[in-house]
């Protein structure tokens, strides 16, 4: 509200004594002020049940820095984790993309099984959806229903391929796999969301405004 002190938080920090540690953290810093038991309750998931996946992330954030595509990054991180079968939840509007990342994968000796959003064929009125929304399609998106299909597959890992804003949450909250973001939907960019990051002081400078 008006007149109160913003809470700051990474975001804020112009520091980066985390990370490069040449320096003091300022006053507000996460690392400092993060509780010890909110601290011991991440370290114990990082040396215990979710230790194989962290230290598979960090070698292959090692091995690929500034090399290796995401795509490539997803295969090292697949056979570090064990995973034999991915599994693909993609918009229906990247199915070629999907295509060729499935193709991609089986080269390299992953059994692939894919769900498309709108699995089901279930029209957006059944759950509520206003009518109007039909103008870009009588069907909706069904996150939830892909996330069953491929945890009925066995899936070991699923990347998400141009999910929607929302129906990603959804897919992510239902999937038994563990998930991985392999393309971020933005028609207008061409699915590179961070471009209007770069230019919102210059393009796209309306995002700098309040959005209604």
């Amino acid at each position: 509200m008006e007149g109160e002190k913003p809470c700051l938080s990474c975001v804020d920090c112009h520091v980066y004594n985390c990370w490069l540690q040449d320096s003091r953290y300022p006053e507000f810093c996460l690392t400092t002020n993060v509780s010890e038991e909110t601290k011991k309750r991440a370290m114990d998931a990082l040396k215990g049940e979710d230790n194989a996946v962290a230290v598979a992330a960090a070698q292959v954030e090692y091995e690929g820095y500034g090399r290796r595509t995401r795509v490539e990054e997803v295969i090292q991180f697949a056979r570090k984790i064990g995973a034999k079968k991915l599994g693909i939840a993609t918009c229906v509007g990247l199915i070629e993309e999907s295509r060729t990342l499935a193709k991609i994968l089986r080269i390299n000796g992953f059994e692939v099984y894919a769900a498309a959003c709108k699995l089901g064929a279930v029209p957006k009125v059944e759950i509520g959806i206003p009518k109007e929304c039909e103008a870009v399609g009588v069907n909706m998106c069904n996150p939830v229903l892909q996330a069953e299909a491929l945890n009925d597959a066995g899936t070991d890992l699923n990347l998400i391929m141009g999910l929607c804003v929302g129906h990603d949450s959804l897919f992510i909250k239902h999937s038994n796999a563990l998930c991985t973001c392999v393309v971020a939907k933005d028609r207008v960019l061409g699915h590179n969301p961070v471009a209007a990051l770069y230019q919102a002081g210059h393009y796209y400078k309306r995002l700098m405004e309040y959005q209604p």
